[in-house]
């Protein structure tokens, strides 16, 4: 008599499922389940080895804020946490200096609001999103082994996913002669609650502020030339915080590194086509599946969210006979994003390459144009709340 087959896996029917456990996969599912649609969120959340830090910081604005308070993954502190770290600062200034004299300063003050943006610590952030998911029964977490079927995909696997790629989906890539370079510094003085960014001999380096307002730690993203970037991560602690000192003119005083110095590459991409249709279903791309920026703006993450805030606001608002994974449907988050993200793409990009450059009549020309956009009163303005994800009253 033979033996019985191996009983398979029967397929689980979901109305969505997200392929990619990040920051924007996590949202998404969150929303979605708001919405009382069943969501298998299929992956493992990025896993940090014991013996790397995670020095990560996001740069969160306004409307990234609001939506993560609405599905209860805002990671403030409470009165539980006032012997840890403060995950969240409020930033209230935003100084950026040129390369010859430049300079740009917004205020929360001139804004008329109590931050310009908040610095989060990311395994903070990962940690409340995924206590919110553990509480809400909506949600199923699979590993990328179980089969699933739904009328809608969303692919926020990152730039590099795979089913993305196995959708044939086109992926422009255009890489940056640049890595970002990150670590955690303790400064000899407070940040005050400023973050602080200099465009200099063809860098861009950022010190954003973290502990709290009245701490005395930055998280360091610092954009230079790859190989450039190589020989830092290899260099003696001290060489290194002594460039940075340099660089940024001393402006907080003797820093010390709290973690190893990472680095990787940085690239500007885009999908051409942002949804298909299959047999399954409906696909959808979000978050950096769909685009990635060079982080001088401190937007990338914030454009991931408003991508499943829209998308999650277009599947709630579909006409009741419409399936979830219809193309015309898909067309309306399709177009209400790709144009705002192409166009903060082309913002980001021309900055880079216009502060990249070492012509002196092009460095004197982009300090001259710093200086008259500090002075510009309503579009400095405009500006500032756009960065904020925040309307023009």
């Amino acid at each position: 008599m033979n033996a019985p087959s191996p009983r398979t896996a029967s397929t689980r029917r979901f109305d969505v499922v997200i392929r990619g456990a990040g920051v924007v996969g996590q949202t998404l599912a969150l929303l979605l389940a708001r919405d009382r649609l069943r969501v298998a969120l299929v992956g493992a959340p990025r896993a940090t080895a014991l013996d790397t830090p995670d020095v990560r910081a996001y740069a969160i604005n306004a409307a990234s804020r609001d939506l993560l308070r609405s599905v209860r993954a805002w990671p403030e502190a409470g009165p539980q946490d006032d012997t840890r770290a403060t995950p969240v600062t409020p930033v209230s200034a935003m100084q950026v200096w040129g390369d010859d004299g430049g300079e740009l300063q917004f205020s929360a003050d001139d804004q008329g609001t109590d931050a310009l943006t908040w610095i989060v610590d990311v395994p903070a952030l990962e940690q409340r999103l995924a206590d919110a998911i553990s509480f809400q029964a909506g949600i199923e977490c699979l590993d990328e082994t179980a089969p699933t079927t739904a009328a809608l995909t969303v692919v926020c696997e990152g730039k590099r996913s795979r089913t993305r790629e196995e959708l044939g989906l086109e992926f422009e890539v255009q890489p940056y002669p640049h890595k970002a370079v990150a670590a955690r510094l303790r400064c000899d003085q407070p940040h005050g609650g400023i973050a602080r960014q200099w465009f200099t001999q063809g860098e861009v380096m950022a010190l954003l502020p973290l502990g709290g307002a009245q701490g005395n730690s930055v998280a360091l993203v610092w954009s230079v030339p790859s190989q450039q970037a190589d020989t830092w991560l290899q260099a003696d602690p001290t060489i290194f915080t002594q460039a940075l000192q340099a660089r940024c003119a001393q402006a907080l005083g003797h820093m010390h590194m709290e973690s190893p110095a990472q680095a990787w590459p940085l690239e500007h991409s885009r999908a051409q086509r942002w949804i298909t249709r299959t047999a399954r279903g409906g696909v959808a791309l979000a978050g950096d599946a769909a685009h990635t920026l060079h982080p001088l703006a401190g937007q990338g993450l914030n454009v991931g969210l408003a991508d499943v805030a829209e998308l999650a606001r277009v599947l709630r608002e579909r006409e009741y006979w419409r399936d979830l994974g219809d193309l015309k449907l898909l067309r309306r988050y399709e177009r209400a994003r790709a144009a705002e993200v192409g166009a903060m793409g082309w913002v980001t990009d021309g900055l880079f390459g216009l502060f990249a450059h070492t012509d002196s009549r092009v460095q004197a020309l982009r300090n001259w144009g710093l200086n008259g956009f500090d002075r510009s009163g309503p579009i400095k303005h405009w500006i500032a709340r756009q960065a904020m994800g925040q309307s023009v009253a």
